[in-house]
């Protein structure tokens, strides 16, 4: 490191502004605030997207499309995906332990890319109507899970429906 760049020279470090330490020192009395407004008062912060009153970007902006709050998100294999786990019964929790999909508890759905050279059991939330035929075809069963909803667990217990 250069001589002129050191961090012990006096003029590296400047000394910080005190304010409001009488008139003489030309920051008395407002402490370089200001007369009056929002930020001459104590505690007072702008937002990061305020903008004076202006009509706010988020508010310019034209609203577009739909957000479905009810929409079903699978995680998706292939029958691809399931030639290298060499296991007759496959359920999402092997699929987990295989690290094919990321949790057991999510829907699953299958679908038909690839084809199956023996016979597989799976179990998952949704097939496609390829992967169904690619499973049967190989000699498999297709069991669709049964997932839990509101309409089925009123409908078990009539106190609550």
């Amino acid at each position: 490191m250069e001589e002129n760049y050191s961090l012990n020279r006096p003029e590296s470090s400047k000394s910080r502004k005190r304010v409001g330490r009488g008139p003489s020192s030309g920051h008395g009395k407002t402490s370089c605030r200001g007369q009056k407004g929002q930020l001459s008062r104590s505690g007072a912060k702008k937002r990061v997207w305020f903008e004076g009153g202006q009509m706010p970007l988020q508010r310019r902006i034209p609203k577009r499309g739909f957000n479905n709050n009810f929409k079903k998100s699978f995680q998706i294999i292939n029958l691809s995906n399931l030639i290298n786990i060499g296991v007759s019964e496959v359920t999402p929790e092997v699929l987990v332990e295989n690290k094919v999909i990321q949790k057991a508890d999510k829907l699953v759905k299958v679908l038909g890319k690839g084809e199956l050279s023996k016979p597989v059991t799976i179990t998952a939330d949704a097939f496609s109507a390829t992967a169904v035929k690619g499973i049967e075809s190989a000699g498999g069963k297709v069991i669709i899970r049964e997932s839990i909803n509101k309409s089925q667990m009123n409908s078990d217990n009539p106190e609550k429906a």
